[in-house]
């Protein structure tokens, strides 16, 4: 089979590897007939190489069709249309029943010190096979995988993977008010969704970014815009916006990858130069991420509010404005989105006959998957208005 896949910094190839076979009686392979290009993939493309092996199959957002089912499974068959979380849980611990799936214990990865495996994301998540390819292994499929009904374009149910729950989980934990006021720092795909959520909830919304066309994209669904590189200071524009108070809470869509953060950003292609086995050591006890995005979350949230964190984070030793965020009294949630914790909540929205957040039109790119080399590269680049790649195995 064809598949996206790690074979060195900056340098992703579309290559021949081995089919994906049933390996447990409790697996289903699934044919991908979609799957996405995440931000998070650029993560792998760089600075988290060191993490990677080459080889590695990339992409964390796949839906598809069912083609072979193992002995145990009893909940789908062949012909099935299924989409598959990024987060590889097993629905049945301590911690999948208490819908914590991203911490679920089965797949946890005890040697690095991480939580549940993901698909496609480095040997510090579990070096699963990932599902930019044309057959993907899905394990535990009586609980796993999102079984969806025939008939729309896959783009109607396919960001069910990733994109919807994260920006779901993100405006769940950012936990606004009716009639109050989010702040979306970056108009990425996680944030561009995550304003559409809060639009739909009836929220102010206002969200930060510097490329035109993905403000654009938000303001054409009536979120307020604040192009940065044209205002001296985040926080001070969203106070003049809010009576001189600050968003009652401020998701950070971006993450370890801000721009604006030269020192951190200097460090880190610093890093690139050294050993692979150093890069792996430094990053996980010395590093620290670019942190201009938090900076101006911290900054731009009033008193009392809320920070909900959806940008990946991956620094160990990241310095924190801990007197600033005491004193206002900031509550701060995070983490990797529990796919399974909202996916319900989120296919009866999908199901309607509305599409009420403009899913099937949210991609901005569909390319076959032997485009999969440039898409990463122009998506990096913020070029040719790419803000979302949907690859067609």
């Amino acid at each position: 089979m064809k598949a996206v896949t790690w074979q060195g910094r900056q340098d992703m190839q579309v290559t021949s590897v081995p089919d994906a076979t049933i390996e447990e009686r409790t697996d289903v392979v699934i044919e991908v007939t979609s799957t996405g290009l995440c931000g998070s993939d650029l993560h792998l493309y760089d600075p988290l190489t060191p993490f990677m092996t080459e080889g590695d199959i990339v992409g964390h957002e796949p839906m598809g069709i069912v083609r072979d089912v193992g002995s145990a499974v009893t909940t789908l068959k062949a012909g099935d249309r299924v989409v598959v979380p990024f987060n590889i849980s097993c629905g049945t611990c301590w911690m999948c029943t208490r819908g914590l799936y991203s911490q679920c214990e089965t797949t946890q990865n005890t040697d690095t010190g991480t939580g549940a495996s993901l698909f496609g994301y480095s040997k510090l998540y579990g070096q699963v096979p990932g599902g930019q390819a044309e057959l993907l292994r899905v394990p535990f499929a009586d609980t796993l995988p999102i079984k969806v009904p025939d008939g729309p374009p896959d783009d109607r149910f396919l960001f069910l993977s990733d994109v919807l729950p994260t920006a779901w989980q993100a405006v769940e934990y950012a936990d606004v008010e009716d009639g109050g006021t989010l702040l979306v720092v970056g108009a990425g795909p996680i944030g561009d969704m995550a304003a559409r959520i809060g639009l739909h909830r009836g929220l102010r919304v206002i969200v930060v970014d510097s490329v035109r066309e993905r403000l654009a994209r938000v303001h054409g669904r009536g979120a307020e815009t604040i192009d940065h590189s044209q205002v001296d200071g985040i926080g001070d524009r969203v106070r003049e916006l809010t009576d001189g108070r600050g968003a009652d809470a401020v998701i950070d869509a971006v993450g370890m990858e801000a721009h604006g953060s030269p020192v951190a950003e200097t460090a880190q292609k610093a890093l690139a130069l050294l050993p692979k086995k150093v890069q792996e050591k430094v990053m996980l006890t010395m590093g620290s991420d670019r942190l201009a995005a938090l900076m101006s979350a911290i900054d731009a949230v009033r008193r009392g509010g809320t920070i909900s964190i959806s940008g990946v984070y991956g620094a160990p030793t990241d310095p924190l404005p801990m007197f600033q965020l005491f004193d206002k009294q900031v509550q701060i949630r995070m983490g990797q989105a529990n796919v399974h914790r909202w996916s319900d909540d989120i296919l009866r929205l999908l199901e309607q006959d509305e599409d009420v957040l403009g899913v099937e039109s949210f991609a901005t790119h569909h390319l076959p998957l032997d485009d999969a080399p440039e898409a990463y590269r122009k998506f990096r680049d913020k070029e040719d208005g790419m803000v979302k790649v949907v690859f067609r195995p």
